[in-house]
C-alpha cells in the first residue's frame, strides 16, 4: 500500500492508526495472557474467530457452523477500506482463535494481525488466483485504467473475489483448513461444512450462468470496479465509474468516455452501491436521462441490502443485472 498516493486525510488516518496499533499491541504483549486452556476460546468455550469484514464473516459462520463464536471487525454500514481499529480490537487479534481477512483492503487490519503473529490467520487473498482489473472488464480484456487501486497485491490486482460464486467456494476450502488446524476436534464438522457451502455456492453460479443466458447487451456501467470477477465468470462487461478503489473521482476523460460506450452498447441503467456515496453515478444517469438501480459489492450487510446474507444479496444483484441487460 503506498499510502503516498491516498488522499492526505486518508493517509493520515492510516499513518495514526498504525500508531495505534502498535501502541495497543505493545500494552497486550505486558499484559497478562489468558491461560492455554482458554486461549483462542470466546466466553461461550466456542472457537473465536475474528474475521476483517462481511464475506470473510460468512465463510466463517457458514463453515464454523455451531462451533465458532465470530467477530466481524467492520460493523454493518461501515465502509471496509476506511476501518480504523480500536485498541480493543487490536487486542482480540492476538487473542482469537483463528482470523480470516483479505490482505490489500484494510491496510490498518493488514498491519495489526502481523504485529499480532497469530499462527492461525489466513489471507482470503491467497487461496485463489488473483487478476488485475480496473476501469473495464471482461473476459478477454483486462485494464487498470488511470485510478490508483487500494489494493496491496502487486500490479494492483482486484480482490473481489467473493463476488465469484466459483473463487469463493475455493476459498472456502482454505479457510475450513486454517479453522481444523485451529480446532482440530471439529475437523470433520468444518470439512463438511464447506462442501455443503461449496454446493450452495455451486447452484448460485448455475443460477446466474442461466440468468444471464439471454440478454440484450453484455455491458454494464457502475460506481467502482468491484465486478470484474463476476463480469469475468458470465461473460459481461464492467464499466466502472471509479476504479478499484471507491473513493476515487473519475476524470473527465473518463465521463466522456461513459457517455459514449452507453450510447454504443445500449446501456439502460446507471448502477451505484449501498456503502459508497452514489452522487457521481446518479449524476451521470441523470446527464444521460438512464435509469438508477443497486449492485451491491457485498462489503456488509445492512437494513438497506436487499437480503439478509450473501446469496440472497447476490440473487438480488442477478435479478438487477437481468432487468438492465435486457435478459428474455
Amino acid at each position: 500500500m503506498n499510502v503516498s498516493r491516498l488522499r492526505p486525510a486518508r493517509a493520515s488516518r492510516i499513518r495514526t492508526t498504525a500508531v495505534a496499533a502498535a501502541a495497543a499491541l505493545g500494552l497486550l504483549a505486558l499484559s497478562a495472557c489468558s491461560s492455554a486452556d482458554e486461549a483462542g476460546k470466546a466466553e461461550d468455550g466456542k472457537l473465536a474467530v475474528v474475521a476483517s469484514f462481511y464475506p470473510m464473516q460468512y465463510l466463517a459462520e457458514q463453515i464454523g457452523g455451531d462451533h465458532v463464536s465470530v467477530t466481524s471487525l467492520t460493523k454493518p454500514g461501515v465502509e471496509p477500506h476506511d476501518l480504523e481499529l480500536k485498541p480493543k480490537q487490536i487486542g482480540s487479534l492476538a487473542d482469537a482463535g483463528a482470523i480470516v481477512y483479505l490482505k490489500g483492503v484494510q491496510p490498518a487490519v493488514d498491519e495489526a494481525i502481523k504485529q499480532s503473529k497469530n499462527k492461525h490467520a489466513v489471507d482470503m487473498a491467497s487461496l485463489t488466483s488473483l487478476e488485475e482489473h480496473g476501469t473495464e472488464v471482461d473476459g478477454h480484456h483486462h485494464t487498470t485504467g488511470d485510478n490508483h487501486s487500494h489494493s496491496e497485491h502487486e500490479g494492483g490486482t482486484d480482490p473481489h473475489i467473493w463476488l465469484d460464486p466459483v473463487k469463493y467456494a475455493e476459498a472456502a476450502q482454505g479457510v475450513a483448513k486454517t479453522l481444523s488446524e485451529a480446532d482440530p476436534d471439529h475437523k470433520g464438522d468444518y470439512e463438511k461444512n464447506a462442501a455443503a457451502l461449496a454446493k450452495k455456492l455451486g447452484a448460485l453460479d448455475a443460477k446466474f450462468k442461466d440468468g444471464l443466458k439471454n440478454r440484450a447487451s453484455d455491458t454494464f456501467i457502475t460506481t467502482h470496479a468491484a465486478f470484474g470477477y463476476l463480469a469475468e465468470r458470465y461473460g459481461l462487461t464492467e464499466e466502472a465509474i471509479s476504479g478499484l478503489d471507491p473513493e476515487s473521482e473519475p476524470s473527465a476523460a473518463r465521463i466522456k468516455d461513459l457517455h459514449a460506450l452507453a450510447e454504443e452498447h445500449h446501456v439502460s441503467t446507471i448502477f451505484f452501491e449501498t456503502l459508497a456515496n452514489p452522487a457521481t453515478a446518479k449524476t451521470l444517469a441523470k446527464d444521460l436521462k438512464l435509469k438508477t438501480d443497486v449492485l451491491d459489492p457485498i462489503e456488509g450487510i445492512t437494513d438497506e441490502s436487499r437480503g439478509h446474507d450473501y446469496v440472497e444479496v447476490m440473487e438480488a444483484n442477478l435479478a438487477a443485472l437481468q432487468k438492465a441487460l435486457g435478459t428474455k
